[in-house]
């Protein structure tokens, strides 16, 4: 795999399938760098709060993804970065429009280029296949890490669990789609963390503050 990252310009991923009688080359994946992600989200006006919830569940994301490449998993880095980056572009508007946010966030990415993150960002509040795949991949990382993330704090899923409830839960039907949703998430969280060196309540504070540079 090879990986061209120029500050000006979207990063591009592809691989080279040699086959009779010519190569075959998967499209590429472009990815905004980090510059290019901190200005989207200024572009729509995120507040504060949300960019520092977005940047946290960010480094989340790649301590786990830098993780899971130590254990042999193939992971994008760069595309983890940009779907964690940018997983709640559309969240500041849905307060006003009752919007979708997940899903709009990601058509709106993938409108302006960038589909693949746009994918990721539409399954952050929930996969569209879980554990699909024999190992993990790059939907499941971000959206296990949003759901560690609660506004500024990394807390465990129970604590985030009980949050989304008290706020969400509007209906029975509403509560059992979430405890459903959570029982998957617990599932994860095995998942990815079986591939790992450290225990999900303890997250390695110096990892995390290496993880996104600022």
């Amino acid at each position: 795999m090879s990986i061209a990252n120029n500050p000006c310009e979207a990063v591009a991923d592809s691989d080279i399938f040699y086959a009779n009688p010519k190569p075959v080359r998967r499209r590429a994946v472009l990815i905004p760098p980090q510059d290019e992600c901190f200005q989207l989200l200024q572009k729509v006006e995120m507040p504060d709060h949300i960019q520092d919830h977005s940047r946290l569940v960010c480094r989340l994301a790649l301590v786990l993804t830098d993780g899971l490449i130590d254990a042999g998993v193939d992971v994008n880095r760069n595309l983890v970065r940009a779907s964690a980056l940018l997983h709640d572009i559309t969240k500041p508007r849905s307060f006003k429009t009752g919007e979708n946010h997940a899903q709009t966030g990601g058509d709106y990415l993938a409108e302006l280029g960038f589909p693949e993150v746009g994918d990721i960002v539409r399954q952050h509040v929930q996969l569209d296949h879980y554990f699909a795949a024999d190992i993990p991949d790059e939907a499941e990382v971000v959206n296990y890490a949003d759901k560690r993330v609660l506004h500024d704090h990394i807390v465990p899923l129970d604590d985030r669990m009980a949050y989304i409830l008290e706020r969400y839960a509007k209906t029975q039907r509403h509560r059992e789609l979430l405890n459903t949703l959570w029982e998957d998430t617990r599932i994860l969280e095995k998942r990815l963390f079986s591939y790992l060196d450290f225990h999900p309540d303890i997250i390695p504070p110096a990892l995390l503050a290496a993880a996104l540079p600022s």
